[in-house]
């Protein structure tokens, strides 16, 4: 199983689940937001140069994403995280 590393910010509530490699710079070319009204909130899709999905920030991650995918995020509104 591939490890994808997802950071969540509890204070903005917002969440980036990252699919690039982790040692690698996140280099995004392009962002495509998804509709608000279609899916109930803001969810922006990242590209890379090439097209390939690097990418995905959640706002309102809260109402959006499953409680134990941010129970095991990266904390980023933590000092020391």
């Amino acid at each position: 199983m591939a490890d994808v590393r997802v950071t969540y910010d509890q204070k903005a509530d917002a969440a980036y689940v990252y699919f690039a490699d982790p040692k690698k710079h996140l280099n995004v070319a392009r962002m495509y937001p998804c509709d608000p009204i279609d899916v109930g909130g803001m969810i922006n899709l990242d590209f890379d140069e090439s097209g390939r999905l690097v990418g995905i920030e959640v706002l309102a991650a809260s109402s959006k994403l499953p409680q134990y995918l941010l129970d095991v995020a990266e904390r980023l509104d933590i000092e020391g995280s």
